[in-house]
């Protein structure tokens, strides 16, 4: 069932200061390339206000509060950095987020701890799922999997928080129908996938809603173009979204694979090189 109202939802991981990747969230390659360095994020926060003409809001438990269009910021994950730098800084401007927490990473190393995740929402941001695991294929798992996948994950929030929890963010974009139907039968209100879509569909009584990725490298002004609708850098992100998904299906765990490989040996190549000790100086 379509709906009449469009969201531009940023998706956000990570952001940590000085490149300092090691401080929050998953350790990889693949996922340090979602994680921004702080100064960077505050730089695209700033030409947001300046260009959108658009407040980001918060989503409330009956979901977005009217049609037309709607500004969301969210991040995934939950990563320390999201009460240590990310909040922060959106509370510069006056603005909440959208916290999407992997419930079985909650305090561990580099994670927010239940007193962070309440702490975030006394501050008057959204705190929601990001699935139990953070599973590497969400749209292969099977029904019991994404039965324990959103259900548990919001008993543990809700738990947490003492409130319901009625949001969820789908881990690594592997979104598809059952994904949502599952996530919508735990209760489920408003899932956020990672289709670079501004188009807000419902169902099963849940609200879907595609989001733009911001990694590294990504300009302050391609953002404030994407959250000021303009149609070019909106159009050339869904059609690279949709080659890349194409890749996903067709390769499976294998081109999970193929692409982590090769993440690795490029991140291993911007390490700087040291001469052994027992090289003579010239």
């Amino acid at each position: 069932m379509k709906s009449s109202m469009r969201a531009t939802a940023l998706l956000y991981h990570d952001v940590v200061p000085q490149e300092r990747y090691e401080l929050s969230g998953f350790q990889s390659p693949d996922a340090d390339i979602y994680k921004l360095d702080s100064e960077q994020f505050r730089t695209q926060l700033k030409a947001i206000r300046a260009q959108s003409g658009m407040q980001p809001e918060a989503i409330s438990a009956a979901g977005l509060a009217g049609d037309g269009r709607h500004l969301l910021l969210t991040f995934d994950d939950g990563g320390v950095s999201a009460i240590q730098y990310a909040a922060p800084i959106l509370e510069e401007y006056g603005w909440s987020g959208h916290f999407f927490i992997t419930t079985d990473c909650i305090g561990t190393a580099g994670f927010l701890d239940e007193t962070q995740i309440r702490e975030l929402r006394r501050r008057r941001h959204v705190i929601g799922s990001h699935s139990c695991s953070h599973p590497p294929r969400m749209a292969a798992c099977s029904a019991a999997q994404l039965e324990r996948e959103w259900r548990e994950s919001v008993r543990r929030l809700e738990e947490i928080l003492g409130e319901r929890v009625t949001t969820a963010s789908v881990p690594g974009g592997y979104y598809a129908r059952q994904v949502a139907s599952a996530a919508a039968a735990a209760g489920i209100r408003v899932l956020f996938t990672s289709e670079p879509v501004t188009r807000v569909e419902e169902l099963d009584g849940c609200l879907i809603i595609g989001r733009f990725s911001v990694q590294q490298g990504v300009s302050s002004n391609w953002v404030s173009d994407v959250v000021a609708d303009r149609a070019l850098p909106r159009a050339r992100r869904f059609l690279a979204w949709n080659g890349k998904k194409l890749l996903k299906h067709a390769g499976g765990e294998a081109w999970l694979k193929a692409r982590r490989q090769i993440l690795a040996k490029l991140a291993q190549a911007k390490k700087p090189r040291t001469e052994p000790e027992n090289k003579p100086h010239r």
